[in-house]
């Protein structure tokens, strides 16, 4: 089990990776449009769809990373007090009837979205925008699929947590993840 949980982490990081460099080149989109905007007087319709499309890769990328580090957002004032045990407990019930389902429902719906698009040449509505944007749409699948990846990865490591409770009384998983957000 350990060597599964290492290759779900390893698959996740390259997807972290990935969505660090859609942030820096959205960061990179944005600052080049500022400047051209306000400096020379300069705009393009498609570099700014541009800055949205990273931004859409960015998140998507980043929720199977942001998943396996522990370290989506929670809105759960009781969760932090409750045992490593029961914490395990409620990430797999909550991925098993919560996340797979809907990550599940994505990846069956959506590609229906992505084929329609791509059969009529839908473009950008805006003079000058992005063409193909069935590629774009692609991500969502694409990306839900990487979630539920992910997903199995995160219910393999916490099951690795209880055993190493049981076998320890502690698991390194729920020490480690007490920091918010990691970085890459």
């Amino acid at each position: 089990m350990k060597r599964a949980e290492k290759f779900f982490a390893v698959f996740a990081k390259i997807l972290g990776i990935l969505s660090i460099t859609f942030l820096f080149l959205l960061v990179c989109f944005v600052l080049f449009n500022v400047c051209a905007r306000y400096f020379f007087h300069y705009g393009n319709v498609a570099l700014q769809e541009l800055e949205w499309h990273f931004f859409a890769c960015m998140f998507l990328f980043g929720m199977s990373y942001t998943l396996q580090q522990d370290a989506h957002v929670r809105v759960d004032v009781i969760y932090d007090s409750l045992s490593p045990r029961k914490k395990a407990y409620i990430n797999i019930f909550g991925v098993i009837f919560f996340l797979l389902p809907f990550a599940l429902l994505i990846v069956c719906v959506s590609p229906d979205f992505v084929i329609e698009a791509y059969e009529s040449g839908e473009t950008s509505a805006d003079p000058g925008g992005l063409a193909y944007r069935w590629i774009i749409k692609s991500t969502i699948p694409i990306c839900f699929g990487f979630l539920i990846i992910s997903a199995i990865g995160f219910i393999v490591q916490n099951i690795n947590a209880l055993i190493q409770i049981k076998k320890t009384g502690f698991a390194e998983f729920f020490v480690n993840s007490q920091n918010s957000a990691k970085g890459v």
